[in-house]
């Protein structure tokens, strides 16, 4: 799964400078680009945006399930350019 940003994100920016991926912009609210997070699998033991947002809005995509392998492989493809 990759992580959303819920739209009780405060705009507070502790999520993007964590991001391992820079999957995390800013908009409106901060919003995560699902194709660049992995949910810090290859970086992390725990997804660093979540670790430090202050409000908690930081949560797993439902609608994007992906195992943990994928997740890895997605993180070398990424760091391999």
């Amino acid at each position: 799964m990759a992580i959303i940003i819920t739209d009780e994100c405060i705009a507070c920016g502790a999520c993007e400078p964590e991001c391992p991926n820079q999957a995390i912009s800013e908009g409106e609210i901060y919003i995560i680009d699902p194709d660049l997070c992995t949910e810090c699998v290859g970086a992390f033991d725990e997804p660093q945006c979540a670790a430090v947002c202050p409000v908690d809005c930081c949560v797993p995509d439902p609608d994007r399930e992906e195992t943990k392998e994928d997740l890895q492989a997605r993180y070398e493809k990424i760091h391999s350019k």
